[in-house]
Order: C-alpha cells, then sequence, then structure tokens
C-alpha cells in the first residue's frame, strides 16, 4: 500500500550556510569580469612582439604562455601583433577557459603553486601576466613558478594597476581610497566605481621594479598605459600620463629571465 508522501520541511540554516565564498568561488564566479581594456592588451603585445621577432626570423616561433588568460579577448585582441607564435592561454577557472576556447586555439588549467603549471622547466620563450598579480595571496610563489617554465632569457610581460596613477594621488590627498584598491569582495567602500573584481595587493612603479628584480629577472623596460574604466573627459589626460610611467593608470612591465 502506498502512502503520501510527507510535507517538505524548510532546509536549516547553518553555520556553514552563511560562510563567505572562498577567493577561489570568487574567481569561478562568471559574474566577475576577466578581461582588460583593449590599449592595454594592444600596448604589452607591441612590447613582447618587438622583444621576440617575427615567427618566421632566425629562432622560429616562440612558445607564448597567457597565463590567466581569463576568457581570451586579451589574447584575441594581441593575436595580430602575435602572429605564427604558439599563444597558450592558462586559468585555474574553468568557466573563464570554457569562454577562452573561443578566442584561443590551446587553453588549459593551471595553478601558480610550486609546479602548478603543466609544463617542463624552461618551456616557455615568453609570459604574458596581464593583470593577475594584484589578485594574488603568494605573488613570490608566483613569480618563482613563472621563472621556472621560462628559458633562461625568456620575457616576463607583466602588467598591473598602478597605486599611485595620477588620480589615485588626489584621491588620497583628499583622503578618498584609491582606485583599484578594495577592502571588500562584497561590495565597493570607499572609492570611486562599481565592480569588485577582487584586488588583493598594488604596486608603484618602483615597488614592481624592486619585486621583480628580487625574483630573479632583469627588468628590461617598464611603461604606461591608460584604464579602460577613467570617465570619457578624463582619457586623454589618461593617455597623456603614459608618457611618465610612474603616473600612468597601468604598469607594463618587461623583464628577462637571468
Amino acid at each position: 500500500m502506498s502512502t503520501a508522501p510527507s510535507a517538505p520541511t524548510a532546509p536549516t540554516s547553518t553555520s556553514a550556510d552563511r560562510r563567505p565564498p572562498s577567493l577561489r568561488d570568487f574567481y569561478e564566479n562568471p559574474a566577475v569580469p576577466v578581461a582588460s581594456g583593449d590599449a592595454r592588451s594592444l600596448r604589452q603585445a607591441r612590447l613582447l612582439a618587438a622583444a621576440l621577432g617575427p615567427a618566421t626570423g632566425p629562432t622560429g616561433p616562440a612558445v607564448v604562455l597567457d597565463i590567466g588568460c581569463g576568457d581570451g579577448r586579451a589574447a584575441r585582441t594581441a593575436a595580430p601583433l602575435l602572429a605564427g607564435h604558439r599563444v597558450v592561454g592558462v586559468d585555474w577557472s574553468q568557466d573563464a577557459l570554457r569562454r577562452a576556447q573561443a578566442h584561443l586555439p590551446y587553453a588549459i588549467r593551471g595553478e601558480l603553486t610550486d609546479g602548478g603549471l603543466p609544463f617542463a622547466d624552461g618551456a616557455a620563450d615568453a609570459v604574458l601576466f596581464s593583470e593577475v598579480i594584484e589578485h594574488l595571496v603568494d605573488p613570490d610563489s608566483a613569480l618563482d613558478e613563472l621563472r621556472r617554465v621560462l628559458r633562461p632569457g625568456g620575457h616576463l610581460m607583466l602588467s598591473t594597476p598602478n597605486l599611485a596613477a595620477w588620480y589615485n594621488r588626489g584621491l588620497l590627498l583628499a583622503g578618498v581610497q584609491p582606485v583599484f584598491s578594495e577592502v571588500s569582495l562584497r561590495g565597493i567602500h570607499g572609492r570611486p566605481g562599481s565592480e569588485v573584481v577582487g584586488h588583493l595587493r598594488l604596486y608603484t612603479a618602483r615597488a614592481l621594479r624592486e619585486f621583480v628584480a628580487a625574483s630573479g629577472f632583469e627588468v628590461v623596460k617598464v611603461a604606461g598605459a591608460p584604464f579602460h574604466g577613467v570617465p570619457r573627459p578624463l582619457r586623454a589626460l589618461d593617455r597623456l600620463a603614459c608618457a611618465a610611467p610612474s603616473a600612468a593608470s597601468i604598469l607594463l612591465l618587461h623583464a628577462r629571465r637571468t
């Protein structure tokens, strides 16, 4: 004889239900922005293309790892300048990798831990590390891993927001939290902007140079790039600030593995 099902009961709230999401949960969330502005991507690609030379040159095509490739749109923007070179996208977010496959011929999962990148020592000629370092709990170990996969003399192309951007200097004088800095993963507090993107660390041009050099790289150049989020009336000024990288919105660093 069958019996009628009992009425469903409301779920009991537990401390686990109220626990805030982890950093991994945050970055796996498809609503979190994973792409940067085209201007930064193009400037960075020009620096790398000049360093590598043409794929038809005497050294042949280079292996370029785009570590933290996100949805692959930045690599797509850079692709015409890196034609012939083999660009491999790497990210830890499965959602980002699914989207990256529409823009990159190779997109694989990897993590910036000791041996966490699925490549042999010295396997890469260049690494693109675009606006990743500001999201890391342990940037020291991350640069150790990038150095491991780069061949001696290989190129590191790193970009990150500038704590000392021209407008941040004014905001700090006014007692306002700088753009790019965040105090919470749940909302914006005390600074301009509307997106939470998970920045944990910020660098000035001087700090970035010193940090990368201390990690076993020779810094070749630091350049500036504009930020796509600057209000339209201020964009011309933002482009002008790129002439002085220490005041630019975005820092572009080119280094070589020693």
